[in-house]
């Protein structure tokens, strides 16, 4: 579309269930509805080129109608635009969505021709979604927005007097938390909308305890216009107000409906037997007895008070516990394990929750601050002994609930920290008999480590948001397992009745919760058969049974137009798939592969969009363009957790925040070159290659007299990958104001002073101090380098053993202060001091999956840019912090001013 005068765009909302962890991922393949999809030859236009001219488009409906059937909700998103324009439009439809959901079908009619979605295998659709990301197209229509949404986005070029219908579909089953069921619609349409509506049928035939419907931006004008109908079975709530009631005032363009619309709903809950459901030959089983008396827990939190979970983060864990131990139960037992590189319990046995002891447990937990590394390893398994000395010891109730709750927020750099032998440690000391539940706090956690140990260890993961509700999040998840009810529960059906049976065994049912369990039954003719549920309660089993019979849905709801047919077999296709992505994640590598099969084959079978799918949108062909792909994928919990790591919202972990009230700016490694940015909380990464024994400019500020360079060094030998790796190993720095001149090396640093000399070795801790320079040795660590009124240098040395085949020893070289310099000030570090303008957008998939590609707009340049982490050794010499930074490929060509080359000298103290 060439000459683009206008953009509509349409902002819709996605009806969310109260949430799972994220499993799915997927694609659907989008193309002519009688016609094969085909290559790509045309680039979509960038996001930038979107006009602000919206005048010509006429938004003129969105709809949400979400069916929930038994729990199994249905959900279909409508929007139909109108181009008035006499050119064309690329109109764009963006809507949230669950992001537990799967979703189903999406279709696109413009001018009469429909544009349907195949799910395909992910493979099969690799072909074309190599050609949009070598395009330089967006890779990735659906992104995460928010906790529990993900933000679907596609376009399409309309043509003059034209329109285009949208319609996405999604299905899930939704989940049982603290004793309700919620349906959230996100509304966010930016204008007032010709028609709009929101319409929620619930059917659930165990009959409907409680329905609440209420809205973020419910204004009392806008209240009356939620409209909600209750009988026994059946509830139907619609909210559709007119286009001058959702104006904010008459005549004005802005819109009230900007916010969070929320149902929430409970069933009635008569039987301990639970509501068998049987219908079309597959069975859907839903088990929350009522009344049951609570189970005793013994708990163990294994918190992380390592140098990373400084400030917010241990200030935001000391206040959930001390809620936490305000409402434990009596009959409970607890106990604490802090953690760095050293395992400090609180007692060596748990503590009953009496009166006494909370009391001087929440005086313990006011003293807990952080200190050092992060050894996981130890400090869970230091959980599990206690918790196995104290059964022993018969010190704890027989009868009652083991669990450990973890709280990280990194990755296990102390002690044992190769991720799959902790897994294996810990697995192998629990042995089955206790639960974990590993909560990892922020984005510097590795999600998919604690994710596996959970589930290994019959616990689930959940992520903790680092923000200001932190505290809040942690003590609601304890709330969720607070209360055990039963535990080793058994749902059983007889073998030759029934057949691909979801997980019918659980560890523990918690107050609040449910447990689901879905099957086909061997014969469809069959309308009833024998059910039995086992389990442990305080003080006797539970054990019930009872016949499980097909419901006449023509009876329960005689005057329904809505076909319940095989909502039954798609609840059982999505549990079922859920589980076998579980499934893939943990066991044997034959239990992995099998679980992957089968989970691809009813991803295909049911059109499920799953990780194991890919959805590649075929566009329709425009005058100055062929069809063109992109890609949607739906999300997991880990890239999801990427996604924010890349956004600007990201948080620098808070060990680091006396390090950047000014920006720093450094290079280590490789070389590898960070410029951190804190008012952006984002950071810019480089490398630069060259022949080892090269010397660049870093710093030259000429006001100032100050001059960086630094000369590199290679391996002892070519490694056996043919690549070498080029380190700094001497630095020279002057200040000829001050009449200073230093050259620091791996072997030791020789200061110059008018006719002076001072040396200093590596091998001891020393300081300096001179008229106008200070410097601090910290042994075989750091150099700290203090100029007069102006800028002051950090030096890291890295030593490698001394046998090492390929690597030597090399230095890492910190600037801080930078803002004392001049505005003249450049070099390859030096011309970022004061500051850079860029923007980045357009963010897909990458070569590797955990480092996605985006453009990158700076100094007049498009660049493609990968999301990636560099190390940052000043607060540990040995591992480093990872910190997320956008990679600029090619020596930094296009960040930099000029070329690398540019930046050579002749000697470490020339400038030429």
């Amino acid at each position: 579309m060439s000459g683009l005068l206008g953009v509509g765009r349409l902002l819709l909302w996605g009806c969310a269930c109260l949430w799972l962890p994220g499993l799915a991922q997927g694609a659907l393949i989008i193309s002519e509805a009688h016609g094969a999809p085909q290559e790509s030859q045309g680039a979509v236009r960038s996001v930038q080129k979107r006009s602000t001219d919206t005048g010509k488009v006429e938004v003129h409906s969105v709809t949400v109608d979400c069916t929930v059937t038994s729990r199994f909700a249905h959900t279909v998103m409508t929007s139909v635009a109108l181009n008035r324009a006499n050119t064309s439009q690329e109109i764009f439809f963006d809507v949230e969505l669950p992001k537990t959901a799967f979703i189903t079908n999406f279709s696109m009619e413009i001018e009469g021709q429909v544009y349907v979605g195949e799910v395909k295998e992910k493979e099969k659709a690799k072909q074309q979604y190599e050609k949009a990301v070598s395009s330089g197209q967006t890779a990735g229509l659906v992104k995460a927005s928010g906790r529990k949404m993900e933000k679907f986005s596609v376009s399409v070029n309309v043509a003059a007097s034209s329109n285009v219908t949208f319609i996405l579909t999604y299905e899930e089953l939704l989940q049982r938390k603290m004793g309700k069921y919620e349906i959230l619609t996100r509304v966010k349409p930016k204008e007032p909308v010709q028609e709009f509506k929101i319409v929620a049928d619930i059917y659930e035939p165990q009959g409907i305890a409680f329905v609440d419907a209420h809205a973020t931006f419910l204004s009392n004008d806008l209240l009356p216009l939620v409209e909600k109908t209750v009988t026994d079975k059946k509830a139907h709530i619609s909210f559709s107000p007119t286009l001058e009631q959702q104006r904010k005032c008459p005549g004005c363009d802005g819109t009230l409906i900007d916010g969070d619309f929320l149902i929430n709903y409970d069933v009635n809950r008569a039987q301990s037997l639970g509501d068998i459901q049987v219908v079309n030959g597959y069975f859907v089983h839903f088990f929350a007895p009522p009344d049951l008396p609570r189970v005793p827990k013994n708990v163990v939190f294994v918190i992380d008070k390592s140098g990373s979970m400084g400030g917010r983060k241990i200030a935001q864990t000391r206040e959930a516990l001390l809620a936490i131990l305000n409402d434990i139960h009596e009959e409970d037992h607890f106990g604490f394990v802090e953690f760095d590189d050293k395992i400090v319990p609180w007692k060596e046995s748990l503590s009953k929750a009496t009166t006494e002891n909370v009391a001087e447990a929440i005086a313990y937990v006011k003293r807990i601050v952080d200190v050092g590394g992060t050894d996981i390893n130890a400090a869970v398994l230091k959980g599990v002994d206690m918790l196995i000395k104290d059964k022993q010891a018969n010190r704890l109730p027989e009868r009652s609930v083991d669990m450990i709750i973890l709280l990280t927020d990194g990755m296990p750099n102390s002690g044992e920290s190769h991720l799959p032998k902790i897994q294996e440690n810990v697995r192998s000391a629990i042995g089955g008999n206790m639960s974990l539940y590993c909560l990892g706090f922020g984005n510097n956690v590795d999600y998919a480590f604690l994710d596996v140990m959970s589930k290994q260890n019959n616990g689930v993961a959940r992520r903790i948001y680092e923000a200001s509700d932190a505290a809040l999040q942690l003590q609601g998840f304890y709330d969720e397992v607070a209360s055990p009810l039963l535990s080793e529960v058994d749902l059983r059906y007889p073998d030759n009745t029934v057949e691909f049976v979801t997980t019918n065994h659980f560890s523990q049912l918690f107050n609040g919760s449910e447990i689901v369990v879905a099957g086909r039954l061997a014969d469809n003719d069959l309308d009833n058969f024998l059910v039995e549920v086992y389990g442990q309660g305080p003080e006797e089993d539970f054990q019930v049974q009872g016949q499980a019979s097909a419901i006449n849905w023509n009876v329960v709801y005689p005057d329904e137009e809505y076909i319940f047919g095989d909502f039954t077999e798609r609840l059982w296709a999505y549990l079922t798939i859920q589980q076998l992505l579980e499934k893939s994640k943990t066991g044997s590598s034959d239990e992995k592969g099998n679980a992957t099969a089968k989970a691809l084959d009813m991803s295909l079978r049911y059109s499920f969009v799953t990780p194991l799918t890919s959805m590649v949108v075929i566009k329709p062909e425009t005058e100055d363009s062929t069809e063109a792909p992109l890609i949607a994928n739906k999300l997991t919990e880990e890239q999801r957790q990427q996604a924010e790591r890349v956004s600007y919202r990201y948080h620098s972990p808070q060990q680091r925040t006396h390090y950047q009230a000014t920006p720093t700016y450094f290079v280590d490694g490789d070389p590898h070159f960070m410029i951190e940015l804190p008012d952006r909380n984002d950071s810019l990464c480089f490398n630069i290659n060259d022949k080892p024994g090269t010397i660049f400019t870093l710093v030259r500020d000429t006001e100032t007299g100050i001059l960086v360079n630094g000369q590199i060094i290679g391996d002892k030998k070519i490694p056996p990958n043919g690549r070498i790796n080029t380190y700094f190993w001497r630095f020279g720095i002057i200040h000829q104001a001050l009449g200073v001149r230093l050259e620091v090396s791996t072997r030791d640093i020789s200061v110059f002073q008018d006719s002076n000399r001072a040396k200093l070795l590596w091998s001891d801790s020393a300081s300096l101090k001179a008229p106008n320079v200070d410097l601090v040795v910290s042994k075989d660590r750091s150099l700290t380098v203090t100029l007069k009124d102006s800028v002051k240098f950090v030096i890291l040395l890295h030593k490698v053993w001394k046998k090492h085949p390929y690597h030597q020893d090399y230095l890492g070289f910190y600037t801080l202060d930078t803002h004392l310099l001049s505005p003249s000030v450049h070099g390859l570090l030096g011309q970022f001091y004061h500051g850079i303008d860029y923007e980045v957008t357009d963010l897909r998939p990458g070569e590797v999956l955990e480092k996605p590609d985006a453009t990158m707009f700076v100094k007049g340049h498009q660049l493609n840019v990968t999301r990636g982490w560099q190390r940052d050794f000043r607060r540990d010499v040995k591992n480093g912090e990872n910190i997320p930074c956008w990679f600029i490929h090619n020596n930094g060509t296009g960040l930099i001013d000029g070329d690398e080359r540019d930046y050579i000298v002749s000697g470490l103290f020339k400038t030429v």
